[in-house]
């Protein structure tokens, strides 16, 4: 495995990019500081917010950081499915007094700007979800010092990564809170995803990129895991949405560990892709409904989840989060990094233990 991404950081501990303003500088630069690699979440900014958030991280740490890009969408045909759902959610407007989004606002999420940023001004770490992006774009980050990671939830994407040339694949399960990295959003494959252990085992053996592990770690010991596994890191992100510095509603962190949210479930009622979030009232209602349909559903739902959000209403939040949510731990994010090099510490010496048979 090469070693060119885990020299920029001491731990093997990646902050996961949760878009939404979640992944705040202030949470990257802390992550970072700690001996982790930080993230931003370029996601549903422009091209000037993610310049300026950049700035400001900077201005926080010296040390190594990423961002994370949405790739552009392919055209969504069925308008009609989208116009239906749209009469559905007539009801949670009227509730939360407000309209409904243009689910015509947009479906490149403004990736070719944000890229220039990224290519006028390199950062050391660039990674992508729902797709691959071009050789050409790989290599000309690449040029510009920048080492790039792809998320692959499938053997197949991971092949499609290490063709296109990007430098790392990060390993997404099932497990993992919010959107599903997948290439091809194919409702026929809705259910069929494959836990983190299973996926490391087959991608290291189908392919010769550093694995980076992403879904539901929550403790050092599952960093231990995943390590053995064939990880190079481990990518986590529910863990670090409870922490202090990070930009996740009051709410949204306290439903982590409120036994009103029992369990997660994958669903589109949000966006129209695959997510992971806690199972509230929006989801049970809206979910079996929901098409397939990204980002138009996301854009028309937006002002829902964010007039839920401002009352203070956890039943019409989009609640992302893993399956490991009830191991969340609100600590500042300096302080996990650290508790969880002493658990992956204190894992990597049980396993050594083990095999000596015990002997002291």
């Amino acid at each position: 495995m090469s070693s060119a991404l885990t020299d920029l950081f001491p731990h093997p501990i990646v902050q996961a990019p949760m878009a939404g303003g979640v992944s705040v500088p202030k949470l990257a630069a802390a992550v970072a500081e700690a001996g982790g690699l930080g993230f931003l979440a370029a996601g549903y900014k422009t091209a000037d917010g993610v310049y300026q958030e950049i700035k400001q991280l900077r201005s926080l740490t010296t040390r190594p950081f990423g961002v994370n890009l949405f790739m552009p969408q392919p055209e969504y045909a069925e308008t009609g499915a989208v116009e239906v759902y749209a009469h559905q959610l007539a009801g949670e407007a009227a509730w939360y007094e407000t309209e409904l989004g243009d689910p015509d606002s947009g479906r490149d999420d403004g990736y070719d700007a944000k890229l220039a940023v990224l290519l006028d001004n390199p950062v050391p770490v660039v990674s992508f979800h729902f797709g691959v992006p071009g050789p050409d774009t790989l290599e000309s980050l690449r040029r510009a010092g920048t080492f790039t990671l792809v998320t692959a939830t499938t053997v197949e994407e991971a092949l499609a990564v290490e063709r296109a040339g990007a430098d790392a694949v990060i390993v997404q399960g099932v497990e993992a809170g919010g959107h599903q990295g997948t290439h091809r959003d194919i409702p026929e494959n809705d259910g069929s995803g494959i836990g983190l252990l299973s996926l490391i085992a087959q991608v290291r053996e189908s392919v010769n990129l550093p694995i980076v592990a992403a879904g539901g770690i929550m403790r050092g010991s599952q960093i231990a895991a995943v390590l053995a596994a064939g990880a190079s890191a481990a990518q986590m992100g529910t863990a670090f949405l409870a922490t202090s510095e990070s930009g996740a509603h009051a709410v949204h962190k306290q439903a982590l560990t409120n036994p009103l949210f029992v369990r997660t479930e994958l669903t589109r009622a949000f966006s129209g892709r695959p997510a992971r979030s806690l199972v509230n009232r929006f989801l049970r209602e809206h979910g079996p409904y929901a098409p397939a349909a990204y980002p138009e559903v996301s854009h028309l739902t937006s002002p829902l989840r964010k007039a839920a959000a401002k009352a203070g209403d956890a039943q019409g939040m989009a609640l992302w989060a893993g399956q490991g949510h009830r191991l969340a731990r609100e600590l500042p994010a300096g302080q996990l990094v650290e508790v969880l090099v002493s658990e992956l510490a204190e894992a990597r010496t049980a396993l050594s233990e083990s095999g000596d048979g015990g002997a002291s």
